[in-house]
């Protein structure tokens, strides 16, 4: 069977996010001076081949934690689904 894995890694929020930071000083120079706390990260999307919805997820979790992710600096949380 055939998963789509919607990833999404983020800086720690306790660590300094130099372009979240360099994006939230130019905003009011767009007409958005509300805008505060900007963050940035990754989005990753990919498609694997697994036996069932658990299996994938286990592919999944293992590429966050030995690849996508610096899990020292950055967090991730993902979803997946089965393509139809």
């Amino acid at each position: 069977m055939k998963f789509i894995a919607e990833i999404n890694v983020m800086p720690h929020k306790a660590l300094l996010d130099p372009q979240g930071k360099a994006v939230e000083h130019s905003m009011p120079n767009i007409g958005l001076s509300t805008v505060t706390s900007v963050r940035i990260g990754k989005h990753i999307t990919m498609e694997l081949e697994a036996s069932n919805e658990n299996d994938a997820k286990e592919k999944a979790e293992i590429a966050c934690k030995k690849l996508l992710a610096n899990l020292i600096m950055e967090s991730y949380d993902f979803t997946v689904s089965e393509v139809k």
